[in-house]
């Protein structure tokens, strides 16, 4: 049996600059996110019959590649060329459609599996690729590159996404004790609310493509508070670095001004009264997690729990996609 364990992913600057509508047109993207202690596991292995097992929110048992009703799967499968008598299995620390990437970092994990179970030794950016390639070319999914990149190298990083679909990254340079800091002093609350990615992009994916100017001038003032949030968090910042936080919540509440981001804008503000520096929703919009910059914790977790909203507590992964033993 071969276990490939995929990091999650919050993003921290520049979210939205990764869709290929955006950045094929403007020339360049911008993002930093971090990739976090929450997993999803997929579990490869060989069964003892001819036929495809597959195990996730349900259950397939098939005997040709086309009869996968799971897409991704499905095409991973294609791509990698595995015959029948495969079994697939997968579990997660965090629930889908939650805004933490997981369907890139799904993919991700797969292919590293597949690939390995096919005995294939692939460089981790390489799977961050194929995933984009099965992903946004083969499925037509309206999402970005930044879930399949984050969760393929890991820790906190930055990307820059050229026009022509090439993606460069490089780790956030900081200190031991500044690291530790931003760990300690950022908090993830669960709203209770899900949706699906490319739904929630798929709208910004068709309005980028017809050259909405509004929301190309606001995707261009995201990708620069990117650039702001790396060097911030470089230079160790944090004061600054959550006031950019905000003020991409902010852009992203004048992109979707909907009933559901209505109800968030009260809940992250009651967070800032609450003593919050910043705080932002983490991912394409319509629910998920929200994440706060606060070293004053414990006057925000009551002011969350208030509300409902549970923590859910996390620290960085600098691995990236791996495989057991780890």
């Amino acid at each position: 049996m071969i276990i490939a364990r995929t990091p999650l992913r919050i993003s921290l600057g520049g979210g939205g600059t990764d869709l290929p509508s955006y950045f094929s047109k403007s020339g360049e993207g911008f993002l930093v996110a971090a990739a976090i202690n929450k997993y999803i596991y997929v579990a490869v292995h060989q069964p003892f019959v001819d036929r495809y097992f597959l195990k996730y929110s349900e259950l397939e048992d098939v005997g040709h590649v086309n009869d996968i009703r799971h897409p991704i799967i499905r095409e991973a499968l294609r791509l990698t060329q595995i015959p029948p008598g495969l079994e697939v299995a997968s579990l997660a620390d965090i629930p889908a459609g939650t805004g933490l990437g997981s369907s890139g970092t799904f993919t991700v994990g797969l292919l590293n599996a597949l690939l390995a179970y096919s005995n294939k030794s692939v460089p981790r950016r390489e799977i961050a690729q194929l995933a984009c390639q099965l992903e946004i070319d083969t499925l037509k999914q309206s999402v970005g590159k930044q879930d399949q990149y984050i969760s393929a190298v890991g820790g906190l990083s930055q990307f820059t996404f050229h026009g022509d679909g090439s993606v460069s990254d490089s780790r956030v340079p900081l200190s031991k004790g500044g690291r530790q800091e931003l760990e300690e002093n950022l908090l993830l609350f669960y709203t209770g609310l899900r949706r699906n990615a490319s739904e929630e992009l798929s709208a910004f994916t068709d309005t980028g493509s017809s050259g909405d100017q509004d929301l190309r001038a606001n995707l261009d003032e995201v990708r620069e508070i990117g650039h702001e949030s790396a060097l911030a968090l470089a230079n160790e910042d944090f004061d600054y670095f959550g006031a950019l936080l905000t003020k991409q919540w902010q852009l992203k509440h004048a992109r979707s001004r909907t009933q559901i981001h209505e109800r968030i804008d009260g809940w992250l503000s009651l967070g800032l009264q609450a003593g919050a520096i910043g705080g932002k929703l983490v991912g394409a919009g319509g629910g998920g997690f929200l994440l706060f910059l606060a070293p004053d914790k414990n006057s925000l977790r009551r002011a969350m729990g208030s509300l409902g909203l549970v923590e859910v507590h996390f620290g960085f992964d600098d691995v990236g996609t791996t495989l057991m033993p780890w």
